[in-house]
């Protein structure tokens, strides 16, 4: 009995020490340290698998406008895939540079901070300003050209179309400069991992100020690409509902495919980045936790912005266009419907070989 007296005092004194305060900080530390550190290696693979994706799926985009690009010679189209490979190739690296940032900061294990927090800040909003301005001017651009084809051939020119994308970069850059000029902060953003804007209910006025320039720029060239892809749009339907004798068939086909693809674009972008302009802008009226939250998922969605935007190219080429046409029409036997008006040679591309592959 002695001993299993002795026993049972051992085992009291054990569960005692097991769970006194102190040792318990120690285990919760341990167990937090355990959880944080699978939970580590999972942040990276998003991280690593959203920047190989993206980079691929530009670099496949930017060979096909590079291959149509250097054999189409219509002006309006080459003027059209100019912007285009300039937005893919914005896209790439937007993807390659904050996204080496950010693995960095990871593989390191260290909160951003200093100089790599006020660079990958200005990354973030210069890579999330530029694919808006590229989408917006490119919209206009068709706009005018379908709308006024005299005037677009008399002023939009190929030395020009490359000054406005180097212009619309320069802006873009000098917005993400504000902040090094105390016009603006770049802050670490929860989970500490990366920086962009700061702003909240109690930030300064510059900062609030900064914000709203960000937010108010992104919107308005949505608005812009919206106002001008719609223009487009119904000016096209018109044309071919009128059947205008001053329309060229195979013009017009050129004119419906960019069309397409801006309203593609446009749509992506309307998804990708309305939440975080959305966010930017009413921050004032919420806590810091709820920014947080909102500002992470906002940034995660508009990065998926520069995945999907080269799939528009890819997947809303005259040649797909063509195939997905005529199997519908196979299957739907409407050789002789009203879909006779969109007859197979509206989507006949230029580029014989490439339809044949496909």
């Amino acid at each position: 009995m002695g001993q299993y007296a002795n026993m049972t005092v051992l085992y009291q004194d054990r569960v005692n020490w097991a769970w006194s305060p102190a040792d318990n900080a120690s285990l919760a530390q341990a167990n937090v340290s355990s959880v944080v550190q699978p939970g580590v290696a999972k942040s990276v693979a998003m991280p690593v698998f959203s920047m190989t994706l993206g980079a691929v799926s530009n670099i496949i985009a930017l060979v096909i406008l590079i291959k149509s690009y250097a054999r189409f010679r219509r002006r309006s189209k080459a003027t059209f895939l100019l912007f285009a490979s300039s937005l893919v190739l914005t896209d790439f690296a937007g993807h390659v540079i904050p996204g080496a940032l950010v693995l960095r900061l990871y593989t390191k294990g260290m909160e951003a901070a200093g100089p790599l927090c006020q660079l990958l800040g200005g990354s973030l909003v210069f890579f999330g300003l530029c694919p808006l301005f590229l989408g917006c001017i490119m919209a206009v651009e068709r706009c005018v050209g379908v709308t006024r084809p005299l005037l677009h051939a008399a002023v939009v020119t190929s030395a020009r179309s490359k000054l406005a994308v180097v212009g619309l970069w320069l802006l873009a850059g000098c917005v993400a400069l504000l902040p090094f000029i105390k016009l603006g902060t770049y802050r670490v953003q929860w989970p500490k991992t990366w920086c962009f804007i700061s702003v909240g209910p109690d930030g300064h006025w510059t900062e609030v100020a900064f914000a709203l320039l960000f937010s108010c720029l992104g919107v308005t060239a949505l608005l812009i690409s919206l106002i001008c892809n719609t223009i487009s749009g119904v000016t096209l339907i018109q044309a071919r509902i009128k059947k205008k004798k001053n329309c060229n068939r195979k013009a017009k086909s050129h004119d419906i495919e960019m069309v397409v693809q801006l309203i593609g674009i446009m749509m992506v972008s309307c998804i990708c980045w309305s939440p975080l302009l959305v966010t930017v802008s009413i921050t004032r009226s919420q806590s810091s936790a709820e920014y947080d939250w909102l500002s992470f998922l906002g940034v995660r969605m508009a990065s998926w912005n520069q995945i999907l935007d080269p799939w528009v190219y890819i997947l809303l080429r005259r040649a797909v266009l063509r195939k997905l046409y005529t199997m519908v029409v196979r299957k739907t036997d409407f050789n002789k419907s009203k879909f006779e008006r969109w007859e197979i040679s509206s989507f006949q591309s230029s580029e014989r070989s490439v339809v044949n592959r496909l």
